[in-house]
């Protein structure tokens, strides 16, 4: 706002008097400066005070004494005599109109029609026509302003443009606003008069005029304002505007920078703000405010602030021309001067000398920084990275030389010339453009060689442990290493700061760094030659020496060199205190690896020295030195227990070395990974059984008969089975004196004859003795005798010619085991071989598939990439083969155990003659049941004894075995369901059929009514088995879901439901005594819903409700009524056809079983 600079605007002398309401400062103004506050004063003058103090009447006195001398006051006064309701009357009709006209220049009802230009009717016009004039206008450019959406206009109002009467309108704007404030609110007065000429002017006035509005207004302003103040003309004019405020009340510009960072608007006025705060300030060596604000911005943590600046910064630089009014030019060229206001210049004849005379003699450069100045330069330094590496700042030719030169000063030896030296060095690094000439990079080169050579000095002299010179140390490593991402992490962190720094950048550093000043063999010696860090602990930071040392070490370089580093460690780990320094840990793993393993195959003596033997006596010895010196020094409890870590982490690591030698293990990796049929466990306790002391003692009985015997006579031995049987049973039983190996040559006959066993009659001596022999020769032959034995046990059918399997058949089809001749299923000994086949055939199954998925991956990876054309896809098909795989194995397994459950059912015969599949819970219960006849106990134990029971338990057996090593199977299987008749044996024959508790819950959330039902009965077989918390936690949820399902279920499906799973609430309530109340109400329940149900049958229903009623509330007295023989046999009536009648009484029995079990508990 150019316009306004001829201007006499409020000062802040009597911007603060009218704040203060300070009348012996209001009197000591010149007319001009008091003729702009005149509105208020006369307004103060003459209206009713709140304050009706005796010093108010005073200072009123001398107000209105200051006010009779000035001419403007009447016109004033007379203003003030206005109507003010009637004119805000008008006003709001007037709005009402503009609206309904659409905002357009139509009839005016505060202003008649205009004879001549606004101008001189506003001169010719009385007050109460002046107030409406600029009323008029005012709400004019309010409503152009409401309807603008934010887009900046400029509009030409003769009112406020011509100088002759601006003092005039300002009077008439300040009476308006002060009488009207619910029409004319003053944030919105304030945005108007951005749009017309002067109108900073006028703002300062009405402000200055309600000088408590300042805050309010100011806030405003702001919030409407721009997110980039100096991309348009609206946002300019704003940010001028502010900052008249703010110098008319400079104790408040910080306040309003502060708004300006909350909001994120306006960032071209918080940098205004602070340039004009950091004139008016004194801070010569200190940092100053520009300085701080400017950091706070780019590196607090606010990240919607920091982007906010960030992008002040690039859109400034966009701009083709950058003017001297530019805020950003502005801001850079204050810095500018700041950084070289600490930059004395000074001829260095020095520098020329230690550059070997290569520059030229009259190159001047900066030197020498000042104490006071370091702090202040190393502010400076991190704002211009700040400003470069986050905001996107190109420095201009002067600006990167200024810096350069600061970049390359020498500071004196303190704590903060260390901390500038690391600043300047990471600067360099990460701004590696600033050096674009060769006499620059002389003078980085000098300045580098300086740092080396000074370290030391620094180091003493400014007590600080880690100074500059392991960070160069460290950075030369990570240049010979090629750890870019390394150096880049170093930069950052030393720089407090995340900036991108490209890789491609340090390509002319690291040419610099690794063939000129650091080459690695200079690393190398320069390394060992670092004192080690003194006591050193967690509470020393930065880059130490350890760090250059481990970095080396990962490298090899010191065996690459031959230059020994164990004196170092050995002396750095004497030198430690609590707590403990996080690298001293891998710096030993690293170091006892380079002691164990060569630097390369080529040079396997190419390692370190380890710590010697006596190095290590003399830390808990309490003795340090050479042979000739003993001096008595005590330890640190750290570095004994380091030199212990030390030990003990050598010895493993040269143990596993030691082991990665041997061929066992790696073998038998290899094996257990791709034939894991070959490693079942079982077969080597047997194989030890085998090779033991026994197998020796039975060969030393070995006589020259039975080793006579050949394969051909156990052949004819075979071939007489059906006649006699003594001389199989005399040759295999020499057969089981010889070893392994030298059974091999009677395979053949033994298993191709093995169908002959399964006749009738065969004893079970030459089964069980058969059984042992093929046990023996599965340690030796496993695949070829499985083969052999699957082919032998086939189901021999007349005029159907039998199929050879061969090993390959199998493992793809490991289920062809188990479609043997059925007379196997009832034969131990051979069902026990049938099933460690097909143990072995599901292991190599998996095996051989998992195989097969490698070998096609990369024959059908071009197909697919081909087919799928598009990128990123090519990955996906690999997952589908792997799903496919992992199904058809579980398909497999699922199909294996369904097989086994299956045969584990009696068949017809075995019905007939009294077999029963729940013989093995029924013997657990007789153990527990004592009551029961001496006569049945027997009965169940001769029911025992028998191949059916013989085959379950092998079944039961490997079925365990199988849900142990994949859980998943079982949940398979179950969810998959099998013949509620085998739920007793699977229960009590499989130990691990506990896991079923974990996915019940979900079992039973099925939908469909058989898997509920499954899950229900499973459930009660394992609340019996297993009466543990978890139990009944899920037998009560089940109680729970057959409650809900009584109420949704039909008639048809609730009979379906309920007479199956009635009987498992009495193991419920054996199990669990507590959920006796709960299942005693839902039997009532179903009662009542069957009940409800007969509307047809209710006299045969009533009794038996009444009777559960009474069972519910006195079951004691219903013990006697339960001994009745006719409720025991269940003789009652139960011919009903009706579904509901025969559910009830199934309830009732289910009741009375509950009773007896309780009283008979009892």
């Amino acid at each position: 706002m150019t316009e306004c600079t001829s201007l006499q605007f409020v000062s802040p002398f009597a911007f603060e008097a009218m704040q203060k309401v300070d009348v012996v400062r209001l009197a000591s103004l010149s007319d001009p400066e008091l003729r702009l506050l005149l509105p208020c004063l006369v307004r103060m003058a003459l209206c009713a005070p709140a304050d009706q103090s005796q010093s108010w009447a005073q200072d009123k006195k001398l107000i209105l004494r200051l006010l009779s001398g000035v001419e403007a006051v009447n016109s004033i006064v007379a203003l003030l005599s206005v109507d003010f309701h009637a004119l805000e009357q008008d006003a709001s009709k007037e709005q009402q109109l503009r609206h309904k006209l659409g905002g357009g220049s139509g009839e005016s009802i505060l202003v008649s029609q205009l004879q001549h230009g606004l101008t001189l009717e506003f001169e010719h016009s009385d007050s109460p026509r002046r107030l409406r004039l600029v009323l008029s206008e005012l709400l004019a450019i309010m409503n152009k302003v409401s309807e603008s959406s934010g887009e900046f206009f400029f509009k030409s109002s003769e009112l406020f443009e011509s100088p002759v009467y601006l003092e005039e309108a300002a009077d008439v704007l300040c009476i308006l606003q002060a009488e009207l404030p619910s029409l004319l609110p003053i944030v919105d007065v304030a945005e108007a008069l951005l749009h017309v000429k002067n109108g900073a002017w006028f703002l300062c006035l009405l402000v200055a005029n309600v000088p408590d509005s300042f805050n309010e207004v100011c806030r405003g302003l702001i919030k409407n304002g721009e997110r980039q103040d100096e991309e348009s003309l609206g946002g300019r004019r704003r940010t001028d505007a502010l900052r008249f405020l703010c110098k008319m009340n400079p104790s408040q510009a910080l306040k309003v920078r502060g708004m300006v960072v909350e909001e994120c608007h306006l960032p071209g006025l918080g940098v205004a703000l602070t340039l004009d705060h950091t004139k008016t300030e004194s801070c010569e060596d200190g940092v100053s405010d520009l300085v701080c604000f400017v950091s706070g911005l780019l590196l607090g943590t606010n990240a919607k602030v920091r982007t906010w600046f960030g992008t002040f910064i690039r859109n400034g630089q966009q701009r083709k021309k950058e003017t001297s009014s530019s805020v950003l030019w502005q801001m850079r060229r204050q810095l500018l001067l700041e950084l070289m206001g600490i930059l004395p210049t000074v001829r260095s004849t020095r520098i020329v000398e230690e550059a070997d005379m290569e520059m030229e003699p009259n190159v001047s450069v900066y030197s020498g920084l000042k104490e006071e100045h370091v702090v202040k330069a190393s502010a400076l330094l991190r704002l211009y990275c700040a400003l470069m590496g986050i905001a996107g700042l190109k420095p201009t030719e002067e600006e990167a030389e200024q810096l350069l030169q600061l970049m390359t000063s020498r500071p004196p030896a303190t704590p903060a010339g260390v901390r500038f030296v690391s600043l300047s060095f990471c600067m360099l690094l990460a701004f590696s453009t600033l050096v674009s000439t060769p006499e620059q990079e002389q003078l980085m080169v000098v300045w580098l060689s300086w740092m080396i050579k000074e370290e030391a000095y620094f180091e003493s002299t400014s007590g600080v442990s880690a100074s500059f010179g392991e960070m160069l140390l460290l950075v030369a490593m990570y240049f010979h290493s090629n750890q870019l991402s390394a150096i880049i992490d170093l930069v950052c962190s030393t720089l407090g700061m995340k900036i991108v720094i490209k890789p491609s950048s340090l390509s002319r550093m690291k040419t610099i760094f690794t063939q000129e000043i650091f080459t690695e063999q200079v690393v190398t010696a320069h390394a060992v030659r670092v004192p080690v860090t003194s006591s050193l602990s967690a509470n020393i930071t930065g880059f130490l020496p350890i760090h250059c040392i481990y970095q080396l070490l990962r490298s090899r370089s010191f065996t690459k060199h031959k230059v020994s580093i164990k004196d170092w460690i050995y002396r750095q780990l004497c030198e430690t205190s609590t707590p403990l320094h996080p690298q001293l840990l891998p710096l030993i793993d690293v170091y006892i690896n380079s002691i164990l393993t060569p630097a390369s195959k080529s040079n396997p003596e190419a390692t370190n020295q380890p710590v010697t033997e006596q190095e290590i006596l003399n830390i808990f010895q309490e003795v340090i030195g050479g042979d000739n010196v003993r001096l008595n020094q005590h330890f640190s409890i750290t570095a004994q227990l380091l030199v212990l870590y030390y030990i003990l982490s050598y010895e493993e690591a040269l143990l596993a070395n030691t082991k990665t030698l041997g061929l066992h293990s790696a073998l038998l990796r290899l094996l257990a990974t791709n034939y894991p049929h070959l490693c079942i466990v079982d077969d080597w306790i047997c194989e030890e059984e085998i090779t033991g002391t026994d197998a020796l003692l039975r060969r030393m009985l070995l006589t020259n008969n039975a080793k006579n015997h050949s394969p051909k006579q156990l052949q004819q031995a075979f071939s007489a089975v059906p006649v006699s049987h003594t001389q199989v049973m005399q040759i295999i039983e020499h057969l089981t004196l010889l070893s392994a190996s030298e059974l091999i040559p009677y395979a053949e006959a033994l298993t191709s004859n093995m169908n002959q066993l399964l006749d009738s009659g065969v004893p079970r001596r030459i089964l069980q003795t058969v059984n042992k022999l093929w046990m023996v020769l599965n340690t030796v032959m496993p695949r070829r005798l499985w083969v052999m034995t699957v082919n032998a046990l086939q189901p021999s059918i007349k005029f159907v010619r039998q199929q050879k399997y061969t090993q390959n058949d199998l493992m793809i089809d490991p289920l062809i085991v188990l479609r043997c001749d059925r007379r196997v299923h009832r034969c131990p000994p051979l069902m026990d071989i049938t099933l460690h086949m097909l143990n072995g055939y599901l292991l190599a199954s998996k095996a051989y598939l998992s195989a097969h998925l490698k070998e096609t991956a990369e024959q059908d990876r071009p197909s697919q990439n081909n087919t799928m054309g598009l990128v990123g896809q090519t990955d996906a098909p690999e997952v589908t083969r792997e799903e496919l795989k992992n199904a058809l194995l579980a398909a497999q397994d699922s199909a294996a155990v369904q097989i086994l459950l299956e045969i584990c059912l009696p068949t017809e015969e075995e019905k007939a003659k009294g077999a029963n599949t729940d013989s093995l819970l029924r013997n657990i219960q007789s153990v527990i049941t004592t009551s029961l006849p001496n006569k049945e106990t027997e009965e169940g134990e001769d029911n025992l004894l028998c191949n059916l029971r013989e085959v379950q338990c092998l079944i039961c057996c490997l079925l365990h075995q199988m849900y142990i090593a994949d859980p998943n199977i079982a949940k398979l299987v179950h969810f998959q369901g099998y013949p509620c008749e085998l739920l007793p044996l699977t229960v009590a024959g499989i130990p691990s059929m506990h896991i079923c508790l974990d996915f019940i819950p979900e079992l039973i959330a099925q939908p469909e009514l058989e898997k509920q039902i499954f899950a229900i009965q499973l459930l009660s077989h394992l609340c019996i088995q297993y009466a543990l918390p978890k139990s009944l936690s899920v037998a009560r949820l089940a109680v729970n879901v057959m409650g809900t399902l009584l109420t949704v279920l039909t008639q048809a499906k609730r009979y379906a439901f309920f007479m199956p799973t009635l009987p498992s609430l009495v193991s419920f309530c054996r199990a669990f005594p507590p959920l006796y109340e709960d299942i005693m109400s839902l039997l009532i329940q179903i009662g009542q819903v069957c009940a409800s149900d007969v509307a047809t049958q209710t006299r045969d229903i009533d009794p038996i409700i009444t009777r559960l009623q009474q069972v519910k509330e006195k079951p004691s007295g219903w013990s006697q009524i339960c001994k009745d023989p006719s409720y025991k046999n269940g003789s009652r009536d139960t011919g009903s056809m009706d579904p509901d009648v025969q559910l009830c009484h199934c309830i009732e029995s289910t009741i009375i079983e509950i009773i007896n079990m309780s009283v008979s508990g009892i």
